[in-house]
């Protein structure tokens, strides 16, 4: 039986559906011929699709695709002479450039990623921004908007995908979070300098190819690489101020896969009633610890030392580090598990300063690298009689047992469970890192029952062509004309064959989601302009504001810009409207190459839907629905419109 909630959803679609359908009705008796009457329903389809999630968004694109390839099948029958889109071309968005280069940054982002690069700079992020979502959001949104001010935006976002994802299981801070504000500035940061974005690449090329047919006093300049660099910083401090004030309101909070929080210790709570958390601790030089060894005050104290760093070099951590007989030094900084009131004895006890979250240990003790675990001591163990501290458990096998589960009855630190000869059956809740427990499970001593944690193929050793592929494939994309998929195929193929990543690794890299999503709608768009349906649009809302002040017309032209960048491709979207806009700035008295960066800037303002590359690439990581890029994207879009025009009448 239907819920209330679900039974007012589906009122509110069919409400919708009933609107959109008269809307199209009402588009069919004004549209200037039958081709652009479908292709406006089609239009209307797609949003409705969107909005309203009947079908998750990626069936929607290709249900379009396959619509649009069946028109011709049925092209007498909708009174068309032909197709809307050729069958001969139906497929092209699966090998344009804008997919293939989704895949090679995927792929390239998945290389340095695997070489630990990655991991190391969400690391150096961490120690600026902190845990705090509203110090680390503008820490990676700013670094993002930088570096997509050079690079193509969805390369800079596929590139930090990982670093967020990372940063994201370090600090317990939901992805969906991290990712949209990330996203967002990645688009923004297209609009710093004149090679940011493909719109703006192509704009000096098109504002000369309009001059050819432009007389002399109205000839115009091509702008210069920074020429739009103010308005381009403006933009992206507003995105970057725009979530740090309304993020709390704006940005869901999405339980996605992998995603890392309290849900292990929840589990290891309700089922052994361990309320245990984990706190960094410094041994000043006048602590009693001083001298002690781990054995001498971890039972008494009923704690457990999971990691410690004496001096500045000596970290002792998994199989062969920590060992009950390892002496406490002054300076010492200790990784403690333990219940909240034992802990606090503790460092009571022997005046220990307890830092805010973990500083030494971010990247050792990371949810990524290290966590809880059960383990089971099956029949045929060499280990059954034998105790923990018998075979130096956490020195042999780098586990630290926190509880021993025995008969319904669970036993902790404090307790003897180190000095109890091990059973069949026993369960062992412990913490260790997930390195050890994977060679664990290969371990027949063992039965590894934690089976959802980080299975991590690290390969250092190959981090230098890891680097050396990546610069390569940057170079070829800065400083060269070779197409940008072709240039970052390059660097991903290389990842592949110098054994970076392994074919299977970089087929599992590409979220096959996105590329359907991204290859689907571009036959929409080849529609949508093919048709004439773009030209028709422009028209009419020309011939409604074209009296108007100046500032209105450019306002109406940006807003149009952002219309068509939100149904076709950005580039599209620039190549129909510059040559229009260009004419109206001429006609109204206006700048024609202001009114041309006017569009070439206007069709970065892509954030309510998910169609632009960017907020495709992630939406599936972060678990977003099209309603979240509608929340949050509609505000930002306002913001854009404003900023931008506040900023061009001021600089141009």
């Amino acid at each position: 039986m239907d819920t209330p909630a679900e039974k007012s959803q589906l009122v509110k679609r069919l409400v919708a559906l009933a609107l959109f359908t008269l809307m199209g009705i009402w588009l069919a008796t004004i549209v200037p011929s039958i081709e652009v009457a479908w292709v406006c329903g089609l239009l209307l389809l797609t949003i409705y699709l969107f909005a309203f999630e009947i079908v998750d968004v990626d069936v929607a694109a290709i249900s379009i695709m396959v619509l649009l390839g069946l028109s011709s099948l049925f092209a007498s029958q909708l009174g068309l002479e032909e197709g809307l889109v050729s069958n001969a071309h139906l497929f092209d968005g699966f090998a344009s450039n804008a997919v293939m280069s989704i895949i090679a940054v995927m792929i390239i982002g998945a290389g340095l990623d695997r070489t630990g690069i990655m991991s190391k700079v969400a690391t150096f992020i961490m120690k600026i921004g902190g845990t705090s979502e509203k110090r680390i959001i503008p820490v990676i949104s700013s670094t993002v908007a930088i570096i997509s001010s050079f690079m193509q935006n969805v390369g800079a976002a596929a590139l930090f995908l990982p670093v967020v994802s990372r940063i994201s299981a370090r600090t317990n801070l939901p992805l969906s979070r991290l990712l949209m504000p990330m996203g967002f500035c990645a688009i923004l940061g297209g609009t710093v300098t004149m090679v940011g974005s493909s719109p703006l690449i192509l704009l000096n090329d098109l504002i000369l190819t309009s001059n050819n047919a432009l007389p002399a006093d109205h000839q115009m300049e091509t702008w210069s690489l920074f020429a739009v660099t103010p308005v381009g910083l403006a933009l992206v401090a507003t995105g970057i101020i725009y979530f740090i004030i309304a993020g709390p309101y704006v940005l869901p909070t999405v339980k996605t896969k992998g995603t890392t929080g309290g849900s292990a210790m929840d589990y290891f709570k309700t089922t052994y009633n361990l309320d245990y958390t984990l706190n960094e601790v410094y041994v000043p030089d006048d602590s009693p610890l001083v001298g002690k060894t781990l054995d001498d005050v971890e039972p008494n104290e009923r704690i457990r030392i999971i990691a410690a760093l004496r001096g500045s070099d000596d970290l002792r951590i998994g199989p062969g580090g920590l060992a009950r007989d390892v002496g406490i030094e002054a300076g010492t900084v200790m990784g403690v598990m333990g219940s909240p009131e034992a802990l606090k004895a503790f460092t009571d006890k022997y005046k220990l300063e307890v830092r805010d979250g973990l500083e030494t240990f971010t990247e050792s003790l990371s949810p990524s690298k290290a966590g809880i675990a059960e383990i089971v001591i099956p029949p045929g163990s060499q280990l059954i009689g034998k105790s923990a501290r018998d075979v130096w458990m956490r020195k042999t096998y780098g586990i630290s047992m926190l509880a021993l589960h025995r008969v319904g009855k669970t036993l902790r630190e404090g307790e003897g469970i180190r000095d109890m000869p091990l059973q069949a059956g026993d369960t062992l809740v412990v913490h260790t890192t997930w390195d050890a427990l994977a060679r664990l499970e290969k371990d027949r001593n063992f039965v590894v029952v934690t089976t959802e944690y980080p299975h991590e193929d690290v390969r250092p050793n190959k981090v230098g062509f890891a680097l050396l592929f990546f610069s390569i494939a940057l170079s070829l994309v800065l400083f060269t004309d070779l197409r940008l998929s072709v240039a970052l195929l390059t660097g991903a193929i290389g990842m592949i064959l110098s054994g970076v990543l392994k074919i299977e690794e970089a087929y599992e890299a590409v979220s096959w989601k996105t590329v359907f999503l991204l290859a689907s709608l571009i036959p929409l768009g080849a529609a949508v302009n093919d048709s004439g349906t773009a030209k028709w649009i422009a028209d009419q809302t020309l011939s409604v504001v074209g009296h108007m002040p100046l500032w209105v017309i450019q306002a109406s032209v940006a807003v149009l810009a952002t219309f068509f960048t939100l149904v076709m491709s950005n580039v599209g979207a620039t190549v129909l409207l510059v040559p229009l806009a260009v004419n109206i700035a001429i006609g109204a008295g206006g700048n024609p190459a202001v009114f041309a960066l006017t569009v070439a800037i206007a069709t970065s303002n892509s954030f309510l839907i998910p169609t632009h590359q960017v907020n495709a690439l992630l939406m599936g990581p972060g678990g977003y629905r099209v309603p979240d890029f509608m929340k949050a994207g509609g505000i930002m879009t306002i913001l854009f419109i404003v900023v931008m025009m506040i900023m061009m009448s001021i600089v141009y």
